[in-house]
């Protein structure tokens, strides 16, 4: 496909991995808005927080630095667009940007989830719950952060069956 990179999303560099207890703050990353949602401390839950309309650098750290602030947060979950083939895209390097400048700004150690299609299957609900346009637009943002967190959070909860160990059905 034209434009897909078949190169793997890159990790954070010199990152430890998120804690399993404590908040994480979910970030659907956009370059005019984000999507924000956070944890319970149990990290059993996520719910929508907010949407948040990009304005500068400053602007903008000084808000993540607050809700991280308040909420104790302990690491941080960004989404990351891939391609449908599961390829990195150029969207994909700018959220990995977006994910290193958190690092440095908060210290807060930094994750990704996977979110491909997550604002369509959002948005898709919102229209079968008969949602108006501009409720949509206020919510899509925010409900897709809770999507990527919540998704990452069930991910790491169970553990993963080796395809080894599953037994043959006749």
């Amino acid at each position: 496909m034209p434009g897909e990179s078949d190169c793997p999303p890159l990790p954070v560099e010199g990152n430890p991995p998120l804690l399993t207890a404590g908040r994480l703050l979910g970030i659907d990353y956009g370059q005019k808005r984000l999507g924000i949602a956070v944890s319970n401390d149990e990290q059993t839950i996520a719910s929508p927080l907010e949407n948040y309309s990009r304005r500068s650098d400053k602007l903008d750290g000084a808000r993540l630095q607050q809700l991280a602030r308040e909420y104790r947060v302990v690491g941080c979950v960004v989404g990351l667009p891939l391609h449908m083939g599961g390829g990195a895209s150029e969207s994909s390097h700018r959220a990995q940007k977006f994910a290193a400048w958190i690092q440095q700004l908060t210290g807060l150690p930094i994750d990704y989830q996977d979110e491909r299609c997550t604002s369509a299957v959002v948005e898709e609900q919102l229209i079968l719950m008969d949602v108006t346009r501009q409720k949509r637009k206020q919510l899509l943002d925010k409900l897709a952060a809770q999507i990527i967190l919540q998704t990452y959070i069930d991910r790491r909860r169970v553990p993963p069956v080796p395809p080894d160990s599953v037994d043959d059905v006749p």
